[in-house]
């Protein structure tokens, strides 16, 4: 398959990256910043999806907009209106077999910061708007929304243990997942599946069921 991964250089969207070049797939990335990712598979653009012009790419099978900013007054701009752009560039034609979004568990739970909120629930309902639009293909398009995933962007969490400990308390599992396995997560959904379109899986290792009774 030729697959187009958004945010490729680092944390999820690396993962996502290796974990198809590794399962023999033509990965093109693109991401502001360069990759240290060398295989003969992997081609890279140094683009941002939001403010630079987009390479022109033709026949993408599989789309994977991971591409995300935190916190960074941008954050509508990157995370929807970038993904959008993506995705009215390269996934509306004929080769196309699915498309995918990396949200977030905020998009459900309303949790963290406003824009990135606003942003990541924007990403799931623009997620069904293409499902519909791309079936005509005979395409699927789905969203994941991680809660808490072990990568460098969360190093202020990790490397403190009290709030690490705070954290993991808010799940059931007393865990939080690793970008490998939110790759197999978007390998399964993209490669994997065929029947499953329009919807949103929550990865969040039990946070949103968490809770506490009181009698």
């Amino acid at each position: 398959m030729k697959v187009l991964i958004t945010g490729a250089s680092h944390g999820i969207g690396k993962s996502i990256a290796l974990e198809f070049i590794n399962n023999g797939h033509q990965v093109i990335g693109i991401d502001k910043d360069s990759s240290s990712i060398t295989n003969k598979l992997y081609t890279h653009y140094k683009k941002d999806i939001f403010y630079d012009s987009l390479p022109d790419i033709n026949d993408i099978e599989i789309l994977i907009n991971n591409a995300g900013v935190q916190n960074s007054l941008n954050d509508i701009d990157i995370n929807l209106k970038g993904s959008i752009k993506v995705t009215e560039k390269y996934a509306f034609q004929n080769k196309i077999k699915s498309v995918l979004f990396i949200a977030s568990s905020s998009a459900q739970s309303g949790a963290e910061f406003p824009e990135y909120v606003a942003s990541k629930g924007g990403l799931v309902a623009y997620m069904k708007n293409v499902a519909q639009r791309i079936a005509s293909f005979g395409a699927t398009a789905n969203s994941i929304s991680p809660g808490g995933v072990i990568t460098s962007l969360n190093d202020h969490i990790l490397n403190n243990s009290i709030l690490w400990e705070k954290v993991k308390n808010e799940t059931l599992l007393k865990k939080w997942a690793t970008s490998e396995e939110i790759a197999k997560w978007s390998y399964f959904i993209t490669i994997i599946n065929q029947s499953m379109t329009a919807q949103d899986i929550l990865i969040d290792n039990g946070e949103g069921a968490n809770f506490n009774f009181i009698w």
